[in-house]
């Protein structure tokens, strides 16, 4: 897959190259364009899972705006010699796109968690962001035959953007297979930014985010539930980007100094 001007091929995903105030103006356009867009943040495990799941390669790929979502990603479009500027967290984009909603006068509806959390999510939105619209909000526990009357609540609350805080791949699966359903012009998944919102969950610091270490906070909060996975998927993606590496090598390298094919 080759790369444009506005994006970075990285390990075959075509990736927005965007900071963060670049990714808000483009959210703002997507929102004044017609049908329904879908921004999706990419990370290492997404990544890793897409090798074996081609349902969520495609959508990956077909992502109206694909972030970096992980400072990985960053570091290997770097090492891959097709640089991003910076990591675009969802849970900052998320807040970012909260003040532009009030200062555009547009609605947001929140979508997944526990109804207590969200709840709680809920309020605190509305003390930090008086003058915000929230269309409605609904919890992530219902059947795919609900579906279909989810989208008619979002859609009968006229709102912009539709944030989905459901677990990976399900919000993805879900945006997808939905949006044709939807009237809503921006779906965004933000997964436990809303626990974020909530306190229910801590954030790391300032300065461990500015250092790409917001999963080493993770771990440290949930090390039984995190550490299997994050060693598994990390040294799949270590390897993914080793194989690029030594793929990018060969292609550079001048003719004659190829290895012989035995």
């Amino acid at each position: 897959m080759a790369a444009t001007l506005s994006n970075a091929d990285v390990l075959g995903y075509e990736v927005d190259r965007v900071g963060l105030d670049e990714t808000v103006g483009r959210c703002r356009a997507l929102i004044a364009e017609a049908g329904c867009s879908h921004q999706v943040s990419l990370n290492a495990a997404k990544v890793v899972r897409a090798r074996s799941d081609d349902r969520l390669a495609e959508i990956l790929r077909q992502a109206e705006l694909l972030n970096a979502d992980g400072q990985s990603i960053v570091w290997a479009s770097r090492l891959l010699g097709d640089p991003l500027p910076e990591r675009v967290a969802g849970i900052d984009l998320m807040l970012r796109l909260l003040d532009v909603a009030e200062s555009d006068g547009l609605g947001v509806f929140f979508l997944g968690g526990r109804s207590d959390v969200l709840a709680r999510a809920v309020e605190r939105v509305r003390s930090s962001h008086p003058r915000l619209r929230i269309g409605g909000f609904h919890h992530g526990y219902f059947s795919d035959a609900e579906s279909a009357d989810v989208c008619a609540a979002v859609n009968r609350a006229d709102v912009a953007i539709l944030f989905i805080a459901m677990s990976s791949p399900r919000k993805e699966y879900w945006a997808h297979e939905h949006r044709e359903l939807l009237t809503v012009p921006l779906v965004m998944g933000v997964g436990g930014a809303v626990d974020i919102l909530a306190g229910s969950t801590a954030r790391a610091p300032a300065w461990m985010q500015r250092a790409g270490l917001e999963w080493a906070f993770r771990l440290v909060q949930e090390p039984r539930r995190l550490g299997p996975r994050y060693l598994v998927t990390n040294v799949v993606f270590l390897g993914l980007v080793l194989r690029a590496l030594i793929q990018r090598s060969r292609r550079s390298a001048p003719a004659g100094l190829h290895p012989k094919a035995p």
